[in-house]
C-alpha cells in the first residue's frame, strides 16, 4: 500500500514513526532504517524521509556533525534513489545553511543518474528561492563549465528565483546569450519565458533584454514569452494581448505572429 493510500492520520503516524527512527540512526551513527526509508521504491516515502532529515537537523542541534557525515555515507550508495534523496535533505538544509551541504550538490551535479542531478536542480530552485545569495554564488561557478549539461542544468535551477526576483539572476542568465549549445540556448528562452509571465517580472525581463546583444536569441525569447502568457493564461499576470502589446512597444518590429495564440 502507497503511502497516499493511507487515511491523513495513518500517513500523520507513518511520519512521526519515521522521523523517530530517523533520529535513532543518527544518534547510533548506523543508517539502517534510514538507509530503508531512503531506498523506499515510494516517492512519497522518500519525500517525507528527506523533509524529516531537515526537520531533525534544525530541531536537534547536536546531531548536525551525525546527519551531515550519514548524508555523505548515503550518497555514496549504489542505489540511485538513496543518492537521490540525500542531494534532496541536503537541499532541506541548504535553504537556512547553504555551506554546510554545498560539497552534496558538487557531487550531485555530475553524478551518473539523471534523477540525482535533478534532485540538484530541484534543490538548487528551493534553496534559491529563500536562500538565494550563497546559492547564486555557487552557480555562478558552474556558468561557464565546459560540460553542456552543467551549463544547463546550472540555467534551469535557478530560474524559481527568478519568477519572483528576475533582477538576481538575469545578469547570471545574460552569461549564457551567446552558449553554442543549442539545449543550453533552449533551457535559457524557455527560463526567460518561464520567469516573464509572473506578476512584476515582464517589464524587468523585457527592460534587462533590450541591452543583450544576441538578437536572434532575443527575439527567440520575446516569441516564448508571448507563447507562454498563452499557455498559462489562467495564471499569469498579463493577458497574451498585453504582453503582446507590452513587447510591440519595448522591440518595435518584432516578429510575433508565429507565437500567437493558437500557433
Amino acid at each position: 500500500m502507497g503511502f497516499y493510500d493511507l487515511a491523513k492520520e495513518e500517513r500523520q503516524q507513518t511520519v512521526q514513526r519515521m522521523q523517530r527512527a530517523m533520529e535513532q540512526d543518527f544518534c547510533m551513527g548506523a543508517p539502517q532504517q534510514l538507509l530503508a526509508f531512503f531506498s523506499d521504491p515510494d516517492t512519497y516515502i522518500r519525500k517525507a524521509a528527506y523533509l524529516a532529515a531537515g526537520r531533525i537537523f534544525f530541531t536537534m542541534p547536536g546531531l548536525e556533525r551525525n546527519i551531515c557525515q550519514m548524508l555523505e555515507t548515503l550518497m555514496a550508495a549504489e542505489d540511485f534513489k538513496v543518492r537521490q534523496t540525500a542531494v534532496n535533505a541536503a537541499g532541506e538544509i541548504g535553504k537556512r545553511t547553504f555551506e554546510r551541504v554545498r560539497h552534496f550538490f558538487d557531487t550531485g551535479l555530475f553524478d551518473p543518474h539523471h534523477a540525482v542531478r535533478n534532485a540538484v536542480i530541484g534543490s538548487v530552485k528551493k534553496m534559491g528561492a529563500v536562500n538565494p545569495a550563497p546559492v547564486l554564488e555557487w552557480a555562478q561557478g558552474y556558468l561557464h563549465h565546459p560540460d553542456k549539461e552543467v551549463r544547463r542544468e546550472i540555467c534551469h535551477g535557478i530560474e524559481l528565483r527568478g519568477r519572483r526576483y528576475p533582477q538576481d539572476i538575469l545578469p547570471l542568465l545574460r552569461q549564457l546569450e551567446w552558449d553554442k549549445t543549442s539545449r543550453v540556448r533552449h533551457t535559457l528562452v524557455h527560463v526567460l519565458g518561464q520567469i516573464a509571465y509572473k506578476k512584476g517580472c515582464l517589464a524587468i525581463v523585457t527592460g534587462a533584454l533590450k541591452s543583450w546583444e544576441n538578437k536572434e536569441l532575443v527575439q527567440s525569447a520575446l516569441k516564448e514569452i508571448v507563447k507562454i502568457h498563452h499557455r498559462y493564461r489562467n495564471f499569469s499576470a498579463h493577458s497574451q494581448e498585453e504582453a503582446v502589446r507590452h513587447i510591440r512597444r519595448e522591440f518595435p518590429g518584432a516578429a510575433l505572429g508565429d507565437s500567437l495564440a493558437g500557433s
